[in-house]
């Protein structure tokens, strides 16, 4: 793997762990930030022992942690954008962003304290959401003149509906993890000791599982969600085609019949 400045990973037991980690920044996403996702990310997509990858934020100032997930994008790079540099840093965000919600392995944001703008954009980017009791969640763009440019406008809409994310959006209103949770942004809200713990323990689930299975579900989720429902069940029927020709298909059901554990490898 790379060395990152602004990254730190640690992959065991399937699982990447992986922090973005700007101390000094409260772990803003500036350009080199997201190239190093990028580049990181697409190394963990080659890694066929990485199951599962989870995001979060790293430690504060003085190493505790759980301060923030993602305080935003970097303002201090923002402030004095032109529009076309404006318009190529939000397609440099969207490399990354994208393959967290594309790449094969599943990803967890694990939202530790601040998840605002490009901190809630990256989340939502994510197949699943674990809160911490004290994370909160805002698009406080409109507040600084811009709009959400790392997602925002469209994730949050298909995530709770076209009516809150435009309430978010509109008042630039923060929203603590319960209320967060109460209109589906997160899936599940857990105290902040328990946070990690509770993101390898689900981790530690979906790996049991045949993880080509689980690619290609993710990507028939994806794939359908914008299409009609007639074209989207029958990619879903060609879809299920490929996955009934695999070994852990056999092993699966043949371990059912046979009232065994299963041993499923392929992904």
């Amino acid at each position: 793997m790379s060395e990152f400045k602004n990254l730190l990973l640690e992959v065991a037991d399937g699982i990447a762990v992986l922090k973005i980690s700007r101390p000094n920044a409260m772990n803003a996403l500036n350009s080199e930030t997201l190239d190093e996702l990028n580049t990181c990310l697409a190394e963990i997509e080659k890694n066929d022992d990485v199951k599962v990858v989870i995001l979060t934020g790293g430690p504060d100032k003085k190493g505790n942690d759980f301060k923030a997930f993602v305080a935003g994008a970097d303002i201090a790079e923002m402030v004095n954008f032109t529009a076309p540099e404006a318009r190529a840093f939000g397609i440099r965000a969207s490399e990354p962003f994208f393959k967290l919600q594309n790449m094969r392995q599943v990803t967890i944001a694990a939202v530790n304290g601040f998840a605002l703008g490009g901190g809630c954009e990256i989340a939502m980017a994510c197949d699943i959401r674990i809160a911490s009791e004290n994370a909160s969640f805002a698009q406080p763009e409109t507040g600084l003149g811009i709009i959400p440019g790392f997602g925002g406008t469209q994730r949050l809409a298909r995530l709770v509906g076209m009516g809150r994310a435009k309430e978010m959006i509109f008042t630039c209103d923060n929203i603590d993890a319960n209320e967060a949770y109460r209109i589906g942004l997160v899936n599940k809200v857990v105290p902040k000791e328990e946070m990690m713990n509770c993101a390898k323990e689900m981790a530690a689930k979906i790996i049991k599982n045949g993880s080509y299975a689980i690619s290609v579900a993710k990507a028939a989720i994806n794939n359908g969600y914008d299409m009609d429902i007639k074209n989207a069940v029958e990619m879903e029927a060609n879809l299920f085609g490929v996955v009934n020709d695999t070994h852990d298909k056999k092993e699966g059901m043949g371990a059912f019949l046979e009232k065994r554990a299963a041993t499923l490898t392929d992904f």
